[in-house]
């Protein structure tokens, strides 16, 4: 740990850094009670998934911070949390338009538009996709397959960095993480793309549930923990950022990452708490609530 070798403002951020995270867990552990009394039991779990996932980043930074030998586990944790999240988020669209029956029922003769980000934003000519059971199910295999895959590569990474063939900052073709790192942001992009599809169909239907809002809140998780991170580790492997003893270039990238996304993630965890805090009745036409709780119970 850095912590014994710092002056007086290296202490006071990391305290206050500290506090930001503890501050975060606090406010989701009393979004979570929020959520477990007031929202209907068949959206519980993936709402608390999805709120969580700011706390968590926060809190796998701030280990990271205070043991810098461990920001290789706090960084894949996070990773294979927010890959959950993903699948979780797209769970969370078509339940919130009452399940996948009334989903079917709502879009009977309706199309996917599948011309969206981040695979296909720009093939414009791609023909629209009946909204089925099959085409539900193709999509939530999307998402899950990384849900799944993401953990199986975090584990892979692990046995191979204990047997020393394995190298974050090591990206030349004969190391493994290039090949894992391209692997894992092919998983993400497909990941991504039916998130993407489902949106754009019930943005609309969902504006009363304060969707695009949560869809940025998500947007943002994704680029801060990952576009970002890869930024600065690009920044750091190259040496545009310094190295200042007794950390090197990779060592202060990884604190600059840790130290942003503590307080990134602070915030991200406040705004979810207004934008998820809302009375579902009085947003939710009665019939709409009698839909859903119909197509539940039909639900097996």
């Amino acid at each position: 740990s850095l912590s014994a070798g710092l002056d007086l403002p290296g202490k006071f951020l990391f305290a206050v850094l500290t506090l930001m995270t503890l501050i975060a867990n606090l406010v989701f552990i009393e979004e979570a009670v929020y959520i477990y009394r007031r929202i209907p039991s068949f959206k519980r779990s993936v709402i608390i998934w999805i709120n969580a996932a700011a706390p968590v980043i926060a809190t796998t930074s701030c280990i990271g911070m205070w043991i810098p030998r461990s920001t290789m586990f706090t960084d894949f944790t996070a990773a294979v949390f927010f890959a959950i999240v993903i699948h979780k988020f797209l769970m969370m669209m078509i339940k919130e338009c009452g399940g996948q029956m009334l989903l079917l029922k709502r879009f009977e003769n309706g199309h996917f538009k599948i011309s969206t980000g981040p695979c296909c934003c720009c093939c414009l000519c791609l023909p629209r996709v009946r909204i089925t059971r099959r085409t539900l199910f193709w999509l939530k295999l999307g998402t899950f397959q990384f849900a799944f895959l993401r953990p199986v590569l975090m584990f892979l990474s692990i046995v191979l960095w204990t047997n020393g063939n394995y190298t974050p900052y090591n990206l030349s073709p004969k190391g493994a993480a290039i090949w894992i790192s391209c692997f894992v942001g092919v998983l993400t992009i497909i990941a991504l793309w039916p998130v993407g599809i489902m949106f754009q169909q019930v943005r609309t239907l969902l504006n009363c549930k304060k969707i695009i809002p949560k869809f940025a809140l998500y947007q943002f998780i994704l680029i801060l923990n990952h576009l970002q991170a890869a930024i600065i580790n690009i920044l750091a492997m190259q040496r545009i950022i310094p190295c200042a003893p007794p950390l090197s270039s990779s060592a202060r990238g990884a604190y600059m990452t840790q130290q942003l996304l503590i307080m990134e993630m602070f915030l991200i965890t406040l705004i979810s708490r207004v934008v998820y805090r809302r009375r579902h009745h009085d947003l939710e036409p009665p019939e709409c609530t009698a839909e859903e709780s119909e197509a539940n119970k039909q639900t097996p």
